[in-house]
């Protein structure tokens, strides 16, 4: 007698695409997409066309610039250093001496900052970051607080509000002055 020749065991793969497209559906479903924020600012409200320019003493603006090659001009001087920056803002913007080179009050004072199309997204980043940083120090220090320690201010907590409203009320600063310019041409 013959043996049958039975063939090695088969799987049936007919509802293997089925699985397929129910895993992919469901990690499509699940799957969070991170959400790339950008610059986290708050731009003025739009002015009617005919407001006309508001004119600056020249002392209230304090003046950084970027030049394609990521060099610093703080106030025409060149600044190798960019950490030192925010301690140069925070001077201008407070002036603490009473000096008639920095701003006449923190309320007047504007920090412009200026580049050039060919300066470096991460020099930009850390030059305005150092900018940023001297507001949030100086409304930290008016209420006992480092910069990371106000930045990080709960508004929605009672206690946390009444010391961010406080520092803003001390410093007579309701907001960052910060203009940024357009970009000049590469090399100029």
């Amino acid at each position: 007698m013959k043996k049958k020749d039975r063939g090695g065991a088969e799987v049936n793969s007919s509802s293997m695409a089925d699985i397929a497209f129910l895993l992919l559906v469901f990690f499509l479903v699940t799957t969070t997409i991170p959400n790339e924020n950008g610059l986290m600012i708050q731009l003025p409200p739009k002015q009617p066309e005919d407001t006309p320019p508001v004119e600056q003493a020249e002392q209230n603006v304090f003046k950084v610039r970027i030049n394609s090659a990521d060099k610093l001009l703080v106030e025409d001087e060149p600044l190798e250093d960019i950490s030192k920056l925010k301690e140069m803002a925070i001077e201008h913007i407070t002036n603490p001496t009473g000096s008639k080179e920095f701003a006449d009050s923190p309320g007047k004072a504007i920090v412009s900052l200026k580049n050039d199309r060919g300066t470096s997204y991460e020099t930009f980043i850390t030059v305005l970051d150092q900018l940023q940083g001297a507001y949030y120090e100086i409304w930290g220090r008016s209420v006992g607080l480092t910069a990371d320690e106000y930045r990080n201010l709960d508004r929605k907590n009672p206690d946390e509000l009444e010391l961010y409203e406080l520092a803003k009320t001390r410093t007579g600063l309701k907001g960052m002055s910060i203009s940024i310019a357009q970009p000049t041409s590469t090399g100029g």
